[in-house]
């Protein structure tokens, strides 16, 4: 769905959909102005902004979106969490709505409303769940396509009544000649959603990925997480680490 939302692994199978979108765009203009779509993702661990919150295990992922022609969307995604990793339960849940088109030729923008979910985080789950506000801005540059971004999530009780604020950007190179994209991300957190002392963090990776077949993808990435004074003993949550994901979108 979107790039701010849900680390490396959301945002592959994100660039995977966007990618063969256009494939399915004159099915979706015979079904009318509304269009459904779903995607599903094998990954070999869940990264959020660089962070662990699969205890480096696998995680299966997956949602639906619903847009119109105007463009607007709404849609939910989900992922198996490590629940004594990360302490929010085994399952987060993601809903969202917001609306994204074209500006001019080669300049698009997307922006709306999330709000994660974590239904069996235990007594007190409401304390975990959260809403953050995102938009961002996409350019088509030739063969490569970049995005920056902000997400910004306001003061909440599940914030510990402070607020926190997010900015990327991405970018993805097709290789002349090949199916194979590289792609490259880097984020800066500045708020509660961090695991260091001062509660600020830049997030990385690099990678690159490829269509299998129809609409299933590979993706494989190296991501990694930097700040003063991380509050992970034994890099439990922080180590760099290979994400390989597999991706399909319909």
């Amino acid at each position: 769905m979107l790039t701010s939302s849900r680390g490396l692994t959301a945002t592959i199978a994100f660039v995977t959909l966007s990618l063969s979108a256009p494939a399915f765009a004159q099915e979706e203009e015979e079904a009318g102005p509304v269009s459904v779509s779903a995607n599903v993702t094998l990954a070999s661990e869940y990264r959020f902004r660089g962070v662990d919150l699969s205890g480096g295990e696998l995680a299966i992922q997956g949602g639906f979106d619903i847009s119109h022609e105007s463009g607007l969307y709404a849609g939910t995604w989900a992922s198996n969490l490590d629940e004594d990793t990360v302490g929010f339960g085994s399952t987060e849940l993601d809903l969202y709505a917001g609306w994204s088109g074209d500006i001019t030729e080669g300049l698009s923008v997307d922006m709306g409303l999330i709000y994660y979910l974590y239904p069996d985080a235990g007594v007190g789950a409401g304390d975990t769940d959260y809403v953050e506000l995102y938009s961002s801005l996409g350019f088509d540059l030739g063969p490569a396509e970049a995005t920056v971004g902000v997400a910004y999530a306001p003061s909440q009780s599940s914030l510990g009544d402070t607020d926190n604020i997010y900015v990327y950007t991405d970018l993805g190179v097709g290789i002349p000649g090949t199916p194979v994209t590289v792609t490259g991300h880097l984020g800066y957190t500045d708020g509660f959603l961090t695991f260091t002392d001062d509660s600020k963090a830049f997030d990385w990776s690099i990678g690159a990925e490829t269509t299998v077949y129809g609409p299933v993808s590979l993706g494989v990435a190296y991501v990694g997480v930097e700040g003063d004074a991380l509050v992970d003993p034994g890099s439990v949550f922080t180590d760099d680490a290979i994400v390989v994901t597999l991706s399909a979108s319909f």
